[in-house]
């Protein structure tokens, strides 16, 4: 029997609980209790590493589980839906970790991705700017060559998790010698480099992880710190921002999955008169529908995801987009409606589901807004004219 992307073989079933288990043994309430101190979920990252599930989808000759983005995106989703979702999965072996294993030297590969496959190593990722957002054309943050050195200045904005790595992929420009225009170009930058500095910026996510402004100036680079070919970077690019996609889509079903858990739950105990409020038309309709949109976004998550794991890359540009549209809005409107069902306890602490109003928000403008996916999926599936 071949295998599809709906019907899980056991290998994925048997991963798929593995780590349902492991986010069990840890909980929302450890996740919401290290975000409300400031702390870090150090013990889980460590513990999802040493189990083999951060670079699942990684090479096996460098330390990864040698599986694909299914079954990273797997890992993310059972997690987020254990309420313990670690955002720098998104970053670390997801685009990083893709594109180094892609197109990397066989000394960057050896370098770096082992550590990010057994989560010792922690990847940050910096493309979106003050002036550019993610728009690579716009991207001014500039390396120019001296001797046989790279000389590195910009400034990044909304960065996630630069204070739990030991390194950034920097997204940055090189000048064609010979056209004198400027193309992009990856480059890995450790965090204690000389001219490299953040600050945080407050925000009020519930999370553990926090978001960055960074400063580049002037960092010197070895040689070997571009990461791949200079002509190969918009290929590189866009081998890791399709998974990236696609971990956001995960991550959003995996917390819509929660909140509905937690509604259900409530509803079918919760009585005010002689049945539980679950029996009501008015409370079960919405949850019904609520189940049916996550269903359909973790469809489209898993076609964009076989479809990456085959080589085809154009084919998951367009599904991997669908994908985190659908499950950013089946995911907002599931927290609301949990919230809703549980009347004033959603807005507790207790229940654990108001944090996750702000949180749900996240999957409708990052890592890539609504809109320009509906862009995108205009300009690109349907054909019609650009608007930009």
């Amino acid at each position: 029997m071949t295998d599809t992307s709906f019907i899980e073989n056991p290998e994925r079933q048997a991963l798929r609980k593995s780590v349902a288990a492991l986010a069990a043994n840890y909980g929302p309430e450890y996740y919401l209790e290290r975000a409300r101190a400031g702390g870090h979920t150090d013990e889980l990252w460590r513990e999802a590493g040493q189990l083999g599930f951060i670079g699942v989808n990684l090479p096996e000759e460098y330390g990864g589980g040698g599986a694909g983005m299914y079954e990273l995106a797997l890992v993310m989703e059972e997690l987020s839906a254990g309420g313990c979702p670690l955002l720098m999965m998104v970053v670390s072996p997801a685009i990083n970790g893709t594109i180094i294993a892609k197109f990397g030297t066989p000394e960057q590969r050896t370098r770096w991705v082992p550590g990010i496959a057994d989560g010792s190593i922690t990847m940050a990722f910096a493309i979106t700017e003050p002036d550019a957002g993610s728009n690579s054309h716009r991207i001014t943050t500039t390396a120019r060559r001296d001797g046989s050195d790279w000389i590195l200045s910009g400034q990044k904005v909304w960065i996630s998790g630069v204070n739990q790595a030991q390194a950034v992929l920097v997204v940055g420009r090189t000048e064609d010698a010979k056209t004198g225009s400027l193309r992009p170009a990856l480059f890995v930058v450790p965090t204690d480099a000389s001219g490299f500095t953040f600050t945080k910026i407050p925000m009020e996510l519930t999370m553990p992880e926090s978001q960055f402004q960074v400063f580049i100036d002037e960092v010197r680079l070895p040689a070997d710190a571009l990461v791949g070919a200079e002509d190969a970077a918009i290929a590189q690019l866009f081998a890791g921002l399709n998974p990236e996609r696609i971990m956001g889509a995960a991550s959003a079903v995996g917390m819509g999955r929660l909140a509905l858990d937690k509604a259900c739950e409530y509803v079918k105990t919760r009585q005010v008169w002689k049945t539980p409020i679950g029996a009501h038309q008015g409370i079960a309709h919405p949850l019904a529908q609520n189940h049916i949109e996550l269903e359909l976004a973790k469809l489209m998550m898993q076609k964009a995801s076989t479809l990456y794991d085959a080589g085809d890359d154009m084919g998951a540009a367009e599904a991997a987009n669908m994908a985190k549209y659908a499950a950013g809005e089946a995911s907002t409107r599931a927290v609301d409606q949990a919230v809703q069902s549980h009347g004033g306890n959603g807005l507790s602490q207790e229940y654990g589901i108001a944090a996750m109003l702000t949180a749900s928000r996240l999957a409708r403008i990052a890592p890539v807004s609504r809109e320009m996916v509906l862009n995108f999926i205009a300009q690109s599936s349907l054909g019609l004219p650009r608007s930009y």
